[in-house]
């Protein structure tokens, strides 16, 4: 069995990979094109699976510790209706902890504190990544050239080696949505600890964080490259009419504070995620749109069973079968499932359409909703040793 790996991709799934690498005794090299490690981007929700993840990573008590329990709130209308309400002491009970929410860059730094500082090599391409022999895997990053038993290719939904291992593949596509959002600058007040406000071909949603701040996104339905002059402007123009908090939370941002990227989604489901020793990861594998909250939660479940894998099977070819086995159908049907969630929610348009769903989750009792959202948060790792 091989003990040296190179992680393309300093993100959220590069840094569990690395750090659950690392738990079973390899020594791993972190390869980073950004010069700083600080993984950009607003909020998150962590669900149950995710979290036991991270517990299995080393991390989960600190990535609690900065959470936020997201107990109250749900689906709401642009009015202020209620369609849904969560219940989060009801997913606590039956799953252990309710979802959490989490600055992206809060928990991206909690990753990178349990590596060692050498671990980590910013500013560094991979040029190239190819299998130079049975048991060899080499990474060009132009003035270095790092020789591994295993390549863990995290690089992302425009993932180079993903390109390389399956060209025939058609890559991300646009999912027909664009995001934007933002955190506060300042403490806003809210009722809910998470909600979700959908419109005709609009979202608008909130995660409120441990220190009083909250992360907000919009959500619509628009062609790929529309852009604003002045984003806040634009939103306020949007979404005038929507209930409170939606204003105020606006009002709290700062322009430059919001981020503004079209959503893509590997639709095209890969056909492995292996070749050889090298091993896709996270969105690199299976990027999917974000109606389900199951992104990053996603690649932290690739990042201990690919771990645990390695750990427990005598070869790095058997290893990555298994965890091709064991990670290719469940990560793709949830992709499946979050591309259905944006049709019947954020991208639904038609009026009939829109008032047929409302009714329908009016008319879904509690227990039942639970039960849904269960199938994708009560995923149990494997143990590591």
């Amino acid at each position: 069995m091989g003990s040296t790996a190179v992680v393309v991709g300093g993100g959220i799934g590069g840094l569990a990979a690395a750090a659950g690498l690392r738990r079973i005794g390899w020594d791993v090299t972190v390869v980073e094109r950004a010069s700083v490690l600080d993984d950009a981007g607003a909020g998150i929700s962590l669900a149950a699976n995710g979290l036991r993840a991270l517990d299995g990573l080393g991390v989960g008590r600190a990535v609690r510790d900065a959470s936020r329990g997201q107990y109250t709130g749900g689906t709401r209308t642009p009015r202020g209706g209620w369609l849904a309400r969560m219940d989060g002491s009801a997913l606590e009970k039956a799953v252990g902890t309710p979802i959490m929410g989490i600055a992206r860059s809060t928990l991206h730094r909690l990753l990178r504190e349990s590596l060692p500082a050498e671990t980590l090599m910013t500013g560094r391409q991979a040029r190239s990544v190819e299998q130079i022999g049975p048991g060899t895997v080499r990474v060009d990053c132009g003035d270095r050239l790092l020789d591994a038993d295993l390549v863990v290719a995290a690089d992302g939904i425009g993932s180079t080696v993903r390109a390389r291992l399956f060209p025939a593949h058609p890559g991300p596509v646009y999912s027909g949505s664009t995001v934007l959002r933002a955190i506060t600058e300042q403490p806003v007040g809210l009722r809910t600890d998470f909600e979700l406000t959908w419109g005709r071909g609009a979202e608008f949603g909130h995660i409120a964080f441990r220190d009083g701040r909250a992360e907000w996104h919009a959500v619509l339905t628009l062609p790929a490259g529309t852009r604003f002059a002045d984003p806040l402007a634009a939103l306020r123009a949007t979404f005038r009419s929507w209930h409170d908090p939606i204003p105020a939370l606006l009002d709290a941002t700062r322009p430059a504070a919001v981020l503004h990227h079209d959503v893509a989604e590997l639709r095209t489901p890969l056909p492995s995620f292996t070749a050889g020793r090298i091993v896709l990861l996270g969105d690199a594998a299976h990027a999917m749109t974000p109606h389900l909250g199951q992104g990053a939660c996603q690649a932290l479940e690739d990042a201990i069973t690919l771990a645990a894998a390695l750990a427990g099977e005598p070869t790095v070819e058997a290893a990555l079968t298994r965890y091709d086995a064991e990670r290719r159908p469940r990560s793709q049907a949830v992709a499946r499932a979050a591309r259905q969630a944006g049709r019947m929610g954020q991208q639904l348009s038609h009026p009939l359409a829109v008032a047929l769903r409302n009714m329908a989750m009016r008319l879904t009792p509690s227990r039942a909703a639970t039960r849904m959202i269960l199938r994708h948060h009560a995923w149990l790792p494997p143990r590591l040793g």
